[in-house]
């Protein structure tokens, strides 16, 4: 909920660290954890990284919210910046 907060907030880094720490402590759904971090990577335009993120999130829960973002970033990415990308 925390990490929820200061991601709206706009605290990007400080989520980002928050949540990796909670990662490397194994505290917390996982896959939750990775798709809130593939958020702050998609807030900051590092697509990549949120890709990334949000398949994690996918391999530990199959029906986690990142399915969606992930596939809407994709259709994005696929329809405005080819270029950006590596699938």
């Amino acid at each position: 909920a925390e990490c929820k907060r200061l991601l709206q907030e706009g605290s990007i880094e400080e989520v980002k660290k928050k949540i990796q720490d909670l990662l490397i402590r194994k505290e917390g759904p996982a896959d939750e954890l990775y798709y809130l971090l593939g958020n702050a990577y998609r807030k900051q335009q590092n697509w990549q990284m949120a890709i990334n993120n949000y398949s994690e999130a996918i391999s530990i829960n199959p029906e986690s919210p990142a399915r969606e973002a992930r596939s809407m970033l994709l259709d994005i990415l696929n329809f405005y910046h080819k270029d950006l990308y590596n699938p």
